[in-house]
């Protein structure tokens, strides 16, 4: 009789469970009529998030059924909880964001693919969605700042876009850039940052299996502030490399300078893999703050994901692959 025994790292289904909160439209109306004053109240939230599912038109494709290979032995983070403490540099600095985020507009939205491709092309957001083959992926996420969440994203394998972008045999990078809409964001008129946000990997690490395009969030369309309708998940990476609102992919045979590294670059490198024995210049990366218990825990390498990323960066010892 064949047993199995369970990885350190596995959960029960039923311990990641997502969230769902169902409140009707007229309850919207009657909690934005209340002005800010009720702007903290759960029911607003749950309202807004509520009315923003409905508002897009790729619910019907939530939820995406689970992959069980990436589940982790670690509780899953209260929805409201990773959807109210965010980082959104285009919408301002602020750990509140998520209400000035609700001025994002994601349709119409198009993706451009372009650079060293078969062929560059133009893509609608749902055409895209509707070539892809969606699922569910629970993940631990690392910030830089020493937060950590663990969430149910929903999305495809960026190794099925690439499938879908060809790109040239030569490429080496994918460049991936943000929106850019001074009007729309007011973060974006902070003129000392280099907008619009730019990130990269190498095709190699894009090709990896963990590395996911993320189109939704515990079972429902993605929150505007949480990088809605296109965003990046690489787990074994800090957070910033995570791109948000996606618009465009260049496949290039040059390393790209990301936002984070242009404007400090001692801070903020290529790489940025989490290790827990390589600091911040202002702070130790030892441990991490759980959203939802606060509790504090010991940081793992590669955010816990060694099994499936350390091979990538043999080699390389020469680079400074973590920061």
């Amino acid at each position: 009789m064949a047993i199995r025994s369970r990885r350190g790292w596995e959960l029960p289904e039923s311990a990641a469970t997502p969230e769902a909160i169902y409140l009707d439209r007229r309850r919207l109306v009657q909690a934005l009529a209340a002005g800010p004053i009720l702007a903290g109240v759960p029911g607003l939230f749950g309202a807004a998030r509520a009315a923003e599912t409905a508002a897009d038109p790729s619910a019907g494709r939530y939820p995406a059924a689970r992959n069980d290979r990436f589940a982790v032995a670690r509780p899953l983070t209260p929805e409201r909880e990773a959807t109210t403490y965010n980082n959104f540099y285009e919408f301002g600095s602020d750990k509140g964001i998520w209400r000035r985020a609700q001025d994002l507009k994601i349709r119409p939205w198009t993706v451009t693919i372009d650079g060293m491709v078969e062929k560059e092309m133009t893509v609608d957001i749902d055409d895209l969605l509707a070539r892809m083959p969606l699922e569910e992926r629970v993940y631990r996420h690392r910030c830089v700042e020493a937060w950590a969440m663990t969430v149910p994203w929903s999305g495809f394998p960026f190794r099925a876009f690439l499938e879908f972008a060809r790109p040239a045999a030569g490429a080496k990078y994918v460049r991936m850039e943000t929106f850019l809409d001074k009007e729309m964001a007011s973060g974006q008129r902070a003129f000392w940052y280099p907008w619009p946000y730019v990130e990269g990997l190498t095709v190699d690490e894009a090709a990896n299996e963990l590395a996911f395009l993320v189109t939704g969030l515990y079972g429902k369309p993605l929150p505007k502030q949480n990088g809605a309708p296109l965003r990046l998940a690489v787990p074994w990476k800090y957070g910033f490399k995570s791109t948000k609102s996606i618009t465009r992919f260049t496949f290039t045979d040059k390393r790209p300078v990301s936002f984070w590294e242009e404007v400090q670059p001692r801070e903020y490198g290529f790489w940025a893999n989490v290790n827990p024995d390589v600091p911040h210049p202002r702070w130790s990366q030892k441990t991490e703050r759980l959203l939802g218990s606060g509790e504090r825990v010991p940081t793992r390498l590669f955010n816990g994901y060694g099994e499936f990323v350390a091979d990538l960066y043999r080699g390389l010892e020469g680079e400074r692959l973590y920061a």
